[in-house]
């Protein structure tokens, strides 16, 4: 049977040491003057200041370079209670930035599908349009990217659940290779 292409951005599903995934997260701002949307499972990047508060403010990722974690939630902006954070509204939103956590991510299979041989190798993510419907990530595993040079994530393993197997849209676990918290400079 054929995997299912239905991209979810990235999903955390267990510890390194392969300790489950608690549901630990911190709180990260979004300024109004950030123009795009934000999507559960969309991977982010320290936007290099904060709110009045002092909370870290946090910008949807783009492909190379490090990443500060995925957003797992948002925190609801008005009385309307939206699974995304929308463009150009201030908000806050809670993100997996523990260094060590393995996410669950489909590939996008762009000019066809990981082998098996990709494991423990890396790739950058591509981003698209996430749903304003579901508040769905539409980030992928960028499937053309697959290398052994530096990349943001690197290929931990097939997701072992059913109807997933070897080939196009397929689930992969993936580390966070490219981490701002594993990094010795400042952002």
């Amino acid at each position: 049977m054929a995997n299912i292409d239905a991209p979810r951005g990235l999903r955390p599903v267990k510890h390194l040491d392969g300790s489950p995934y608690n549901g630990s997260f911190n709180r990260y701002y979004v300024p109004a003057s950030d123009s795009t949307a934000i999507f559960v499972g969309d991977a982010v990047v320290s936007g290099g200041s904060a709110d009045a508060n002092g909370v870290a403010d946090v910008a949807q990722a783009s492909a190379g370079g490090n990443l500060r974690g995925v957003v797992i939630g948002v925190e609801p902006v008005t009385d309307e209670s939206l699974s995304y954070r929308p463009a150009s509204t201030a908000g806050y939103v809670y993100v997996v930035d523990a260094p060590d956590v393995i996410f669950e991510v489909q590939e996008d299979s762009v000019g066809g599908a990981i082998a098996v041989t990709a494991v423990g190798l890396n790739a950058d993510i591509t981003v698209g349009a996430g749903s304003t419907v579901t508040g769905t990530s539409a980030m992928e595993l960028d499937s053309s990217d697959v290398k052994t040079g530096a990349a943001q994530l690197r290929i931990m393993g097939l997701t072992q659940i059913e109807d997933n197997a070897i080939g196009a849209n397929a689930n992969w676990l993936v580390l966070i290779n490219e981490h701002e918290l594993k990094s010795t400079t400042g952002v």
